[in-house]
């Protein structure tokens, strides 16, 4: 099979987008950048004090440690959508930024659900308190550190190379995601029973709707194709989540690491959820309370929630395949070329049905 790279490193292959490739080279120039990024923060906190530079490593080695970088690609797909065929690259400091942003919220996010692990390694506040043997002190230290990483996302998604036509809208927007995501988290704190509310706010809001519109801005898009984009993403958003929902609760070892993670940790998620709308059989609830919110919680009682779940996992499934649909419809009626539509569909099948 003939397959060309255009200038940006792209696989295509008789017309077709190598998504597997594209991706990588995705991830391969975000992190470029952010790595140049990180050299000159050390070099700024280095002149501001030898002990500032602390609070950069910490937000250098998470940001780098793992992640999928599915912010940037789901940014680059929507401009490459809305700009048509060609290089990516005005999408990086747009993509590095929300790798930044998120950042940001799971440093706060940890520390808020008391979790000392994050992408198989400590936690920012829990590194600290490890560091220096002093729980408060550990806890100050790494909600800097979150701050840390929010002020670095707004200082990258400042050099965006939005059309200057599009710069407040983009400003606007990057604000919105945002607030949409803190109440996303405060929705989740208090346990409120909308949940697909809670995840729309906030997943959705800055890992497919706004990096989708973002793109959609950085290409200069007019209504009707932003438009598009929020229609593609909206359901999508959720559909993440729900299969993030799923994964924490009945995903193997290999699939997630901590197997039953959500429920020894008492998450309010779309399968508890569904499972007490279907109004249980009391011994089925005892068997469920028996390890939801219980961080000692026996394997063996793991397997027979999991189990007492089962008819909840079939609705959230169910649910799950309709957002996607409904995603996939969407971007049927969008104003892209054929080779666009392929790759979002691509991404829509990457984000709903992945491994972990």
């Amino acid at each position: 099979m003939y397959v060309a790279r255009n200038k940006d490193n792209l696989s295509v292959a008789q017309g077709q987008i190598n998504l597997d490739s594209w991706m990588a080279d995705i991830r391969r120039h975000v992190d470029a950048l952010l790595e140049r990024f990180f050299e000159s923060k050390h070099a700024e906190a280095e002149a501001l004090s030898p002990r500032a530079t602390e609070l950069v490593t910490e937000v250098h080695e998470l940001t780098m440690r793992g992640g999928k970088r599915l912010r940037p690609i789901v940014t680059a797909a929507a401009y490459r959508a809305v700009r048509g065929p060609g290089p990516v690259d005005a999408t990086w400091e747009v993509g590095g930024a929300l790798e930044l942003l998120q950042a940001y919220l799971l440093i706060h996010d940890d520390w808020m659900d008391e979790d000392d692990e994050r992408r198989g390694g400590p936690a920012v506040h829990y590194a600290f308190q490890k560091k220096y043997g002093h729980e408060h002190l550990g806890a100050s230290l790494g909600v800097l550190a979150g701050d840390l990483a929010s002020t670095f996302s707004w200082e990258l998604f400042l050099r965006g190379r939005f059309p200057s036509a599009k710069r407040q809208d983009a400003n606007a927007l990057f604000v919105r995601i945002q607030k949409e995501v803190f109440a996303g988290q405060q929705l989740d704190l208090m346990a409120d029973e909308d949940v697909e509310r809670m995840h729309d706010l906030k997943t959705g809001s800055y890992t497919t709707r706004g990096p989708a519109e973002l793109g959609g801005l950085l290409a200069n898009g007019d209504e009707r194709a932003l438009r598009a984009l929020r229609a593609w993403s909206a359901p999508l958003g959720v559909a993440f989540q729900l299969r993030d929902d799923l994964l924490g609760t009945f995903g193997s070892s290999q699939e997630t690491g901590k197997p039953g993670d959500d429920l020894r940790h008492g998450k309010h998620n779309a399968v508890v959820s569904a499972f007490r709308k279907l109004r249980p059989r009391d011994e089925e609830r005892a068997v469920v309370d028996a390890v939801w919110g219980r961080a000692d919680a026996s394997d063996n009682a793991l397997r027979a929630a999991t189990e007492a779940l089962s008819e909840a996992e079939a609705e959230v499934e169910k649910r799950l395949s309709f957002l996607a649909d409904e995603a996939r419809s969407a971007l049927a009626c969008g104003p892209f070329d054929d080779e666009a539509k392929q790759m979002l569909e691509e991404v829509t099948q990457r984000l709903t049905d992945r491994g972990s």
